[in-house]
C-alpha cells in the first residue's frame, strides 16, 4: 500500500487528499502542514511548514513516501521540485524554472509573446516613471498586475485615471524597484483549464470550472483568493473547451519544452473567451482554490494510478463524471480579505451532511484565516446544485460570512436569461 505526503494547508488540499484517499492503492495521506479540520480517516497533518524545504524532503524520506503533490505555489516557485528529485523522491510538479509561469507574470507574457499564444497586449515596467509613461496607452480600463506571487489578489482592475494614478504611487512609494505587468483589458467571459501534465508532454484535462473571485454578490467588492466556483461549465460547451486546449494550453506546454524548462504538474490555465476567441489571462502552476473543491470530486477512478502514470510518461485514460453540476461556496471570515477576524465557530461535518466541506483556515474548530471552508453540492443541473447548497448553509448558525450567487452564470443559462 502507498503513501502519498499533499503539501499545503487550505481546501484545496484537503480536496486532493481526499482524492487520493478514493484510490485503492493508497493506505495513507499526510498533508504538511495541513489544519486542523482535516479529521478524515486516512489522512494525518505533520507540522512541516509548506515552505520548510529541506524539513519536507527529511519528512518524505522519513515516512518513506511514495509519492508527494504540491498543492500550493510558494514552494514550487523556491523549487521544492527540484530538491526532491535530487533526493531520489518522487513528486508531483514542476520544476523552480518553469514554476516562473506562475511565479513571475513578465515570463509568463514573454513566452505568450514570443510563440504567439493569444493573451492581452502588455507591457513590463520598473519604475514610477516608466508606468506612467506607458499606462497612458493602454486606456481605461486598465490591467495593473504584480509581477511575483500575490496569493491570487495580485491583480486590479482600474476603471479611473484617478485610481491608476494612486495604485501607481504607492506601488512605487513601497516598492520602489518591483516590476508590474501593464495589460488591456479584456471583456468576455472567464474559465478555467485544469491540465495534468506528465513527463514527454502527456497530458489530460479535467471539466471546465469557473470561479468568483469578487467578495460581494453580483461581482462587486475587492478581489479574493475566491468566493465559491462550480464545474461543468456546461452553458460554454465542448467547442470552447477543446478550442482553448488547442490554441492555449497545447501551444505553452510545447512552448515550455522549447525553452528547455519542460512542464510537468498541474497547469491552470485562466482563459478569457472573447468576441476574437480563447485568450490566456494568466497560468498557475498547481490547481486553483476553491475550484479544486468542485473539480476532483468528479474523478472516478484510481487519482493515484493517473498521477503514477503521468510521472513515468504515459498516457493515462481517467474518467470524470459527466451527470451532475458541483457548486462550491466559500466560507470566509468576517473582514476578509481586508482584515479577517479569527475566533468564529466553524461548522463541523455532521452539521453540512451530506454535502462535502473542505477545511481552510481551522484551528481547534475556530476560524483561524481568511477563507475557512468550502460546502460543495452537486445535482443534475447548476439550479438544482446551487439550492442543495445554500438551503443547507442558510441553515447553519455561523458568523462566517458567503456569497450568495456562486454559479449565477449557469443559472441564469439553464433558466434563459442569458
Amino acid at each position: 500500500m502507498k503513501k502519498v505526503l499533499i503539501i499545503g494547508s487550505g481546501a484545496r488540499e484537503h480536496a486532493l487528499a481526499q482524492t487520493f484517499c478514493r484510490s485503492e492503492q493508497v493506505e495513507t495521506v499526510l498533508v504538511a502542514p495541513g489544519n486542523d479540520g482535516m479529521q478524515d480517516i486516512g489522512i494525518q497533518c505533520i507540522a512541516t511548514s509548506a515552505t520548510d524545504l529541506s524539513g519536507l524532503v527529511d519528512l518524505a524520506l522519513r515516512e518513506k513516501v511514495d509519492l508527494t503533490f504540491v498543492g500550493n505555489e510558494e514552494p514550487l516557485t523556491l523549487g521544492i521540485v527540484d530538491l526532491f528529485q535530487q533526493a531520489g523522491l518522487r513528486i508531483f510538479g514542476p520544476s523552480k524554472l518553469a514554476a516562473q509561469l506562475e511565479g513571475s507574470k513578465s515570463f509568463t507574457k514573454n513566452i505568450l509573446q514570443q510563440y504567439n499564444i493569444p493573451t492581452a497586449r502588455s507591457v513590463t515596467v520598473s519604475s514610477l516613471r516608466e508606468a506612467q509613461q506607458q499606462v497612458g496607452t493602454f486606456g481605461i480600463p486598465v490591467v495593473l498586475k504584480y509581477d511575483g506571487l500575490a496569493l491570487g489578489k495580485g491583480v486590479t482592475i482600474a476603471t479611473t485615471q484617478e485610481e491608476v494614478a494612486a495604485y501607481l504611487q504607492d506601488l512605487y512609494t513601497h516598492n520602489p524597484e518591483d516590476k508590474l505587468v501593464i495589460e488591456s483589458y479584456m471583456a468576455g467571459v472567464e474559465f478555467s483549464i485544469f491540465s495534468l501534465v506528465g513527463e514527454n508532454g502527456v497530458m489530460v484535462h479535467a471539466p471546465l470550472a469557473q470561479d468568483h473571485k469578487r467578495r460581494y454578490d453580483g461581482d462587486k467588492g475587492p478581489n479574493t483568493g475566491g468566493m465559491g466556483a462550480y464545474s461543468p461549465v456546461r452553458w460554454l460547451g465542448d467547442e470552447v473547451y477543446q478550442q482553448a486546449i488547442k490554441t492555449l494550453v497545447v501551444p505553452t506546454v510545447n512552448a515550455m519544452a522549447q525553452e528547455g524548462m519542460p512542464f510537468v504538474g498541474v497547469l491552470y490555465t485562466g482563459v478569457m473567451l472573447t468576441d476574437e476567441g480563447p485568450k490566456v489571462v494568466e497560468f498557475n502552476v498547481r490547481f486553483g482554490d476553491p475550484e479544486a473543491q468542485v473539480v476532483l470530486p468528479q474523478f472516478q477512478g484510481d487519482f493515484y494510478q493517473v498521477i503514477d502514470e503521468l510521472i513515468g510518461g504515459r498516457q493515462p485514460q481517467p474518467r470524470w463524471q459527466t451527470k451532475d453540476v458541483y457548486v462550491g461556496v466559500v466560507l470566509a471570515a468576517s473582514g476578509y480579505p481586508q482584515s479577517p477576524v479569527k475566533g468564529a465557530a466553524v461548522p463541523s461535518v455532521d452539521d453540512v451532511s451530506p454535502l462535502i466541506i473542505n477545511y481552510a483556515g481551522v484551528k481547534a474548530g475556530k476560524a483561524n484565516g481568511g477563507r475557512v471552508a468550502t460546502i460543495v453540492a452537486h445535482g443534475s443541473s447548476a439550479t438544482l446544485a446551487q439550492q442543495k447548497v445554500y438551503n443547507k448553509i442558510d441553515t447553519l448558525k455561523t458568523e462566517l460570512q458567503y456569497r450568495h450567487d456562486i454559479a449565477y452564470q449557469a443559472v441564469q443559462s439553464e433558466n434563459k436569461r442569458i
